[in-house]
């Protein structure tokens, strides 16, 4: 592994409680990202020579807020800044400070930013992106796809968030127990967006983006902690640990996606499945059914099944029914589509796709599922149509491999 390599793991692993602090003693969603990133500069110039700190955040944390807090002085604005009874200048003595800092003053400021960014006064599309963006350092380009929009829309959003967050300073006090309770869905909206940045990016990046899916699983956890018997949140926890038992079947020795029938199910991670069916088991006990237990109910299914052909679809199905039920969205519709075609057959699957196009028109999987559907009924130059439109709307390398491959079968049958 190159320095570059692990320098960059270790400050995308670091980001989330490194910014959550800088903001802490700053108070400022700007100035937080900055400092991080002046830390980072210096991490590069630092580490290849001296090797990684014992803790990459407190180093981090401490070099960023000593950048910041010069840079005021630099300016010499006025500004209100918490006692700090060991700023240095001598940048030797960066790593030796930074050790002394007590990681357990930080651990946790990242789920105390998630509520804070998911503020009631904000609306529920600004919360989720902008915590994403300044939490988990997603692109603008990988949040609007997260949201089905397009960059410039995205933009504009978390641009109007961290304005309207800069204007007041109330939203940066920890919210209370009443407040936590209110922001309690946006704040699992955003953890499971993050796992599904980290599920769906995996596909040919799979050294990178796996690690916001455990980060996502972490902050579950610890949400759970704060609500133990909240049974969505118990639901939540159960899904991204039940689709985390997968990821090292989903690709191949060469990065190409393995489809989850084709999958070695040896290689799922039992301990995962089980902690997961446990979780969803005890939220159900509470009889209060939400989205959460409901998707976390259709990963269990795919992960009790020994062999592709012990999934029970029909049941599948009616869970995909009461999601669309809970939750309408056509992307909820096109994952019923699928389960219908394995208990229905593709005829009755296509008909129920048949509205989507619209709404879907820019969605990669809906253009994929369309043309594999389209292959069963021996329909192939619509087909054909279908993935063409499919590898054009691919984000990584591996999803346009895949689509490939069923091009290549209706040129061999062709």
């Amino acid at each position: 592994m190159s320095d570059l390599t692990w320098i960059d793991a270790a400050l995308k692993s670091a980001r989330p409680q490194a910014v959550a602090a800088l903001l802490r003693y700053f108070r400022d969603l700007d100035q937080a990202e900055e400092a991080f990133q002046e830390a980072c500069l210096r991490a590069l110039k630092h580490w290849p020579q001296q090797g990684p700190p014992r803790d990459p955040a407190g180093w981090l944390i401490f070099v960023g807020r000593n950048a910041a807090l010069d840079d005021v002085r630099r300016r010499q604005r006025q500004v209100t800044l918490p006692e700090d009874d060991i700023l240095a200048d001598d940048e030797d003595a960066e790593t030796t400070q930074a050790e002394r800092l007590d990681s357990s003053h930080y651990r946790d400021d990242i789920l105390r930013l998630l509520f804070i960014c998911c503020h009631p006064d904000l609306p529920a599309t600004q919360q989720i992106a902008l915590a994403l963006r300044i939490i988990s350092g997603l692109s603008v380009a990988e949040i609007a796809r997260a949201f089905l929009v397009s960059d410039a829309a995205m933009e504009q959003r978390i641009t109007r968030a961290k304005r309207r967050i800069a204007e007041s300073g109330q939203q940066f006090a920890t919210p209370g127990a009443a407040d936590r309770a209110e922001r309690l869905g946006a704040v699992a909206a955003m953890i499971y967006l993050l796992f599904n940045e980290g599920y769906a990016a995996s596909g040919g990046e799979a050294h990178i983006r796996l690690p916001l899916c455990e980060e996502a699983i972490r902050l579950a956890r610890l949400l759970l902690r704060l609500f133990p018997a909240e049974p969505e949140i118990m639901g939540l926890t159960a899904l991204l640990l039940l689709q985390h038992a997968r990821a090292k079947a989903r690709l191949d020795v060469d990065g190409a996606i393995v489809l989850m029938e084709d999958q070695d199910r040896t290689l799922w991670d039992a301990a995962l499945i089980d902690e997961g069916c446990a979780l969803l088991d005890k939220a159900m006990r509470h009889h209060r059914t939400g989205p959460y237990q409901v998707q976390a109910a259709i990963a269990a299914l795919h992960n009790r099944a020994k062999r592709p052909d012990d999934t029970d679809w029909a049941q599948i199905e009616r869970l995909y029914a009461t999601l669309e039920r809970l939750t309408p969205s056509p992307v909820v519709t096109l994952n019923r589509a699928v389960a219908v075609s394995k208990a229905q057959g593709p005829e009755a699957a296509l008909a129920l796709i048949v509205p989507l196009a619209e709404p879907l028109s820019g969605y990669f999987h809906f253009h994929g599922v369309r043309g594999a559907l389209l292959l069963l009924v021996d329909r192939a130059d619509e087909a054909r149509e279908a993935f063409d439109r499919a590898i054009a709307l691919a984000r990584t390398p591996a999803e346009a491999a895949h689509i490939r491959l069923n091009l290549d079968r209706l040129q061999k049958n062709g």
